[in-house]
């Protein structure tokens, strides 16, 4: 395996925005170099969750090593990595950027450049990668790939004229893309294979039976079972009980050298001991020094899961563990809330990470669960020169005692066919957005705005999706903290605190957020025999309320005819025990209504 020539070596990753054909092309790649028998074939081989398969989406990278026969008489090793589009996993797609040398750009040519499209082929730019463009879709009546051309043109900046018009579906054009891949796409720059041992850990997943498998590329030196590895992030060693390379499924090779990708084992127990893009070395020889961008991964949004039958909180547990093992990202704590019992405090890498983990626990472990409003990281300035993060907002300390309250902004890129334009706009002002940029490509316009993540985290995906019938597409990265008007909003039913529905809001959207969740509480609290108040609350002053009016008994039934005074005594009698009922009684607010209320969180 270790005798290709470094030559002879071709590392690249394929990007795209969602759905435009990206594991498709990489299912292609695979048959057309017979890496996998025709029989053992099913769509989207590299996608092994149920869920990447129903929604077509990747999430964890994958990789696999093809070998192929040029037409030059060659024979090579292509390495390919193919990764997750989503803009919650943009740290996992830059590091496995950088352990290529060259990327395929495959564009829709019905759709056209979106807007991941665009974030995903900046970081390969940075990266200093070739750029291979592929228009993808070219048999559908709705191809235009004159236009796509360019769009790619216009808004990315890269040279189309020599773009591969291919249908990963039917197979049309795909020797065409590995012809291109071979010639276009550099070899991995010279490693020095007697250097000490240099390698980029660029991913890693659990096994049941091997513990964790680590996806490495090497840059200097070699690996080889038996050595005694050093993970320079962690500073925890190993010894390496297995070295091998994917082809889609795993062979064992003696060692691996420069510019090769593959795997090892190591006797790890938890993903969490293996920072992706940590740099790993030999114990006994390390080498200087590490490999830059490392950063360890940041939850940004954050909430509560319970389950709704306080008895299968120890399944919870238990489940959440075996998640955590999987995916270092996701991080969690114990919480109790007074109206949910017992649960835990998650964070997530974003939205999409949170309906994947909260999708997994329902459907891996068979829980019923409920997930509270998601909120992000506050970091609060306290008046005696504290600095605190906050991630849960029934756990605010005293207004008196803060100084300043941050919150996370963002820049997000909005494409839009310019029809929906005018309903975007509103949309982000309505989210205290800044506009940035504004321009246009043929008839999609391309927006830029600053926005607080607060306002995005609740259903700002799903608004737009609906308000652009679909069309538009939206990306974005985290560019630090600004100072905010920011208040607790306490819901009150009978006068009662309710935790779980406490949030963090600005100042100006308090009263209609305020307001919108007090009608919805009416609508889904039963009614009870006494009146109940459903507040809204900053502080101790009340912004909105609804009143759940009471069941009526008629205790004035047996009277019948005689003097109307005996009515009114039952009646006053009545009032005086729904007064006192109404002072002891215990509101049962069912389920379903948190779940609810919790929606529409806006």
């Amino acid at each position: 395996m270790t005798d290709t020539p470094l030559s002879h070596i071709r590392n690249f990753s394929i990007v795209a925005h969602i759905d435009h054909g990206k594991s498709t092309l990489a299912d292609r790649l695979i048959q057309s170099t017979g890496s996998i028998e025709q029989r053992e074939m099913k769509e989207q081989i590299l996608d092994s969750m149920d869920i990447e398969r129903e929604r077509g989406i990747t999430i964890k990278a994958q990789t696999v090593r093809l070998e192929y026969d040029a037409e030059d008489g060659q024979h090579y090793v292509l390495n390919l990595i193919d990764t997750p589009g989503h803009v919650d996993f943009a740290y996992e797609v830059s590091r496995s950027l950088s352990a290529c040398e060259g990327s395929l750009l495959v564009v829709d040519a019905s759709q056209g450049v979106e807007a991941q499209t665009l974030a995903n082929v900046y970081q390969a730019i940075d990266n200093n990668h070739e750029i291979v463009t592929v228009l993808n879709k070219v048999d559908l009546p709705a191809a235009d790939s004159e236009r796509v051309k360019e769009q790619i043109e216009e808004v990315i900046g890269l040279d189309a004229s020599d773009a591969i018009p291919i249908s990963a579906k039917t197979g049309v054009g795909v020797p065409d893309v590995l012809e291109a891949i071979v010639k276009r796409l550099p070899a991995p720059k010279t490693g020095d294979p007697n250097a000490p041992l240099k390698a980029l850990l660029v991913d890693s997943w659990y096994d049941a039976y091997l513990g964790v498998i680590v996806l490495v590329r090497i840059i200097d030196g070699k690996l080889r079972k038996g050595q005694q590895i050093r993970m320079m992030g962690t500073d925890a060693r190993y010894p390496v009980d297995r070295v091998g390379v994917i082809t889609p499924k795993m062979v064992m090779v003696p060692d691996l050298g420069p510019g090769e990708i593959g795997f090892i084992t190591a006797s790890i127990k938890e993903v969490a001991d293996t920072r992706v893009g940590d740099t790993i070395t030999d114990d006994k020889k390390p080498t200087a020094e590490a490999l830059p961008g490392f950063k360890p991964a940041q939850p940004v949004v954050f909430c509560g899961i319970f389950p709704i039958d306080a008895a299968d909180f120890e399944d919870l547990r238990s489940a959440v563990g075996k998640l955590r093992l999987n995916d270092a990202s996701f991080s969690f704590e114990m919480e109790t809330s007074a109206a949910l019992g017992f649960g835990f405090r998650c964070g997530f890498l974003g939205l999409l990470h949170l309906e994947i983990i909260q999708e997994r626990l329902e459907r891996e472990f068979n829980l019923d669960l409920i997930a509270t409003a998601p909120s992000v990281v506050y970091h609060m300035t306290m008046t005696n020169g504290d600095q605190l993060d906050l991630h849960n907002p029934a756990d605010m300390p005293d207004v008196v005692k803060i100084a300043a309250i941050e919150e996370p902004w963002i820049k997000a890129t909005i494409m839009t066919p310019d029809d929906y334009l005018g309903a975007i706009l509103k949309l982000c002002q309505e989210r205290r957005g800044l506009q940035i940029d504004l321009s246009y490509v043929g008839s999609r316009a391309m927006v830029t705005y600053e926005l607080p993540l607060n306002e995005v985290v609740f259903d700002f995906y799903d608004r737009l999706k609906s308000i652009s019938k679909g069309y538009a597409s939206f990306d974005y990265h985290i560019i630090g903290n600004r100072e905010g008007d920011l208040v607790k909003m306490s819901i009150l039913v009978n006068e009662e605190p309710v935790d779980a529905l406490s949030m963090l809001v600005h100042r100006s959207a308090a009263e209609k957020r305020g307001r919108a969740m007090c009608e919805k509480l009416k609508e889904l609290i039963p009614r009870h025999m006494f009146k109940i108040p459903v507040q809204a609350a900053i502080g101790g002053r009340v912004i909105a309320r609804e009143t759940i009016a009471a069941l009526r008994k008629d205790v004035t039934a047996k009277c019948y005819g005689g003097d109307a005074s005996r009515k009114r005594k039952l009646l006053d009698k009545q009032k005086a025990g729904k007064k006192r009922m109404r002072q002891f009684g215990k509101v049962e607010i069912p389920q379903e209504a948190f779940i609810e209320a919790l929606k529409i969180g806006e």
